[in-house]
């Protein structure tokens, strides 16, 4: 399992970004995904999570109505679009995937089995 995160970058706020994370060495369908992030000094946070056959997602609140998450499992693709974004959103931002047997939002509370490098976001003016 190889995953790579990608399209991090400093952006002032209020704006958008879209970090993308490309999946590889397994079968994307069947897996839970998402994203968690961790700023210098604060405790790893699930972000938002998408489970493997219903799509269902999970958000936290800090990001409801602002980030949307999308996979492509064709292309073995997970998306999360940033709007609005706040200086309190910068942090590294990491891909995760789990075997999906329990649905996002468990996965993105307690964790994933297989995790990414992660891709800095910066919100700054």
């Amino acid at each position: 399992v190889q995953l790579q995160a990608s399209g991090g970058g400093l952006v002032q706020p209020g704006g958008s970004l879209r970090i993308s994370c490309a999946a590889s060495g397994f079968t994307l369908d069947y897996y839970a995904i998402g994203w968690f992030r961790q700023a210098p000094g604060k405790e790893r946070e699930g972000v938002s999570c998408i489970g493997s056959s219903d799509g269902s997602t999970y958000y936290a609140d800090s990001v409801k109505g602002r980030f949307t998450i999308s996979r492509d499992n064709a292309k073995k693709k997970v998306y999360l679009q940033m709007n609005s974004l706040k200086p309190e959103d910068t942090a590294v931002y990491y891909c995760a995937t789990a075997l999906d047997r329990y649905g996002s939002s468990w996965y993105c509370r307690t964790g994933m089995d297989y995790w990414g490098k992660g891709t800095q976001v910066t919100v700054s003016s």
